[in-house]
């Protein structure tokens, strides 16, 4: 277990704090005509899923409906896990766990809070660079996909 050393600032004495990776979620939002990604207004710059911090006492699917609404201002229905990704190297500014999820939505997204811009993009046309691990987020999105649609085989 990690933790630090602070100074107590009434007493002066050391006291000990624990380190705890900070919970996130992202969300792949899935519009008839591809994926939803968002322009990051804020450090690190570049493209990446909707998503954010979980607020204390919130719950991680209020959380991920409530970020989707923020930064894409789609209202997302049909929220389904994809999994959980824990690399403390995933976020250079902290260790974070984010818990992703799939989620259908209808409408214009439109780019709102922490969102600089916001596009639909197809699974075969990503941008180069994503933030954090979302590539790889994707490729193990894409993957599922894949399974769940295998392509038919000529008879």
């Amino acid at each position: 277990m990690s933790f630090n050393t602070l100074t107590c600032p009434s007493c002066g004495s050391p006291v000990r704090q624990y380190r705890n990776p900070f919970p996130t979620v992202d969300i792949i939002i899935e519009l008839d005509s591809g994926i939803v990604l968002i322009e990051r207004k804020n450090e690190p710059l570049g493209w990446a899923l909707p998503g954010g911090f979980v607020d204390y006492g919130e719950s991680l699917e209020s959380a991920a409906f409530r970020e989707a609404r923020e930064e894409t201002s789609l209202d997302i229905a049909d929220l389904r896990l994809l999994g959980c990704y824990s690399d403390p190297m995933r976020d250079a500014r902290m260790h974070t766990i984010s818990t992703v999820y799939i989620a259908s939505a209808c409408g214009v997204p439109c780019a709102a809070d922490d969102a600089r811009e916001v596009a639909i993009f197809s699974l075969d046309s990503l941008p180069e660079q994503l933030c954090f691990d979302h590539a790889r987020i994707l490729s193990d999105y894409a993957a599922t996909k894949k399974d769940r649609n295998p392509q038919s085989l000529p008879v």
